[in-house]
Formats: C-alpha cells, sequence, structure tokens
C-alpha cells in the first residue's frame, strides 16, 4: 500500500516515507498521548518496521492529523506478534473513522507478514481507545497495574489472527475481521 484518498472526509492515507515524517509524528503523539518518548524510541520503531507506520493527512492542507507507530516480533510463545506503539488522531479530527482505518491498515499489514496476534496497552479509563479496539475485535487480555509513567493502570488487549489465516476473503485479503479491513 502506498496511498489513498478517503474522499469523503478528505483524507490522505499513506505509509511512513522517511526521516521527513519524524517531525510531524512526534509532533501527534506528544500532543495527544500521555506517555513521553525519547527520539530514539520513535527511529526504534520507524527504521526496523517503516511498512508499520501511516499516516492520515488532511488532503486540502497536506498537514499530517493522524499516525499509528507498530512493530512486529517473534513473541516468547513463539507467536509472531504485532504490537500498536502509538496511535494518535488530532482531537478535532477525531469521530471520523480515522483511528478506526489507521488500525486497520497496521492489522492488514502484519496479517500479510504472517501475524498471529496483534497487542497493544491502553489506559484502563480511556473508553474512546477500549471502545475503538474492541469494535474491531480485540480483547481485554490482562489489568497492568501502575503501568504508565503517570500511575495509571493498563489494558493490554490482544487480537487474535490466527483463525483469518484459515477463512481468506479475497476482497480485502483477510477473513472475518469485524468490520472488514479497507480494501485497498
Amino acid at each position: 500500500m502506498s496511498e489513498f484518498t478517503d474522499d469523503s472526509n478528505g483524507i490522505l492515507y499513506r505509509q511512513y516515507a522517511g526521516e521527513e515524517d519524524l517531525p510531524p509524528i512526534m509532533r501527534l503523539v506528544e500532543g495527544e498521548l500521555s506517555e513521553p518518548y525519547v527520539i530514539y524510541t520513535y527511529r526504534y520503531f520507524l527504521y526496523q518496521w517503516p511498512h508499520l507506520a501511516f499516516l492520515a493527512i488532511d488532503a486540502s492542507t497536506s498537514t499530517p492529523i493522524g499516525v499509528i507507530v507498530c512493530k512486529q516480533s517473534r513473541h516468547k510463545n513463539g507467536r509472531d506478534r504485532g504490537y500498536i506503539g502509538m496511535l494518535s488522531v488530532q482531537k478535532t479530527w477525531r469521530k471520523r473513522g480515522i483511528a478506526k482505518t489507521l488500525v486497520n491498515l497496521t492489522v492488514q499489514a502484519m496479517y500479510a507478514n504472517k501475524a498471529d496476534e496483534v497487542v497493544l496497552e491502553t489506559e484502563f479509563d480511556n473508553e474512546a481507545a477500549l471502545g475503538l479496539y474492541e469494535s474491531l475485535g480485540f480483547i481485554r487480555e490482562k489489568r497492568l497495574f501502575r503501568f504508565y509513567m503517570n500511575g495509571k493502570d493498563a489494558f493490554r488487549l490482544l487480537l487474535d489472527l490466527t483463525h483469518l489465516h484459515h477463512q481468506n476473503d479475497p476482497k480485502t485479503g483477510l477473513g472475518s475481521l469485524d468490520p472488514p479491513v479497507r480494501s485497498l
């Protein structure tokens, strides 16, 4: 996937293109998430897994308005695990399906790379994030006490993809994700 435009919302979606994308990614994440990250954290994800980072861009101004940054590796349980490290959408652009599209793009890329599961953590009281991920099929795997630097607990969420490897949908390239991943 190189890019596509959601004409109904005027949003361009594309993969991370290189170092020039780093400053706007950092601004989006720092402006919306509670955890502080140093530049090396961004580079850890973006240099090793650039194909698992996507931006949402206001097509009228070319301004990035959303981002997702992820990784994928073999977990100690032997499963190939995708991990959503950062997801951020500017407040003024929320409730337009941008976060859902970014997650779907990433899950589709992880699935194409043979991921068995996708995990992430989110603050236990972030109802919007919990609702988003649960609507996409993620389940609450466990509660992590005092997980964040601000002292808040987190939920680890898990999306099992193993059943999709047996139920391919030729249109989306995936099985029965609900809602289905956008066909590119």
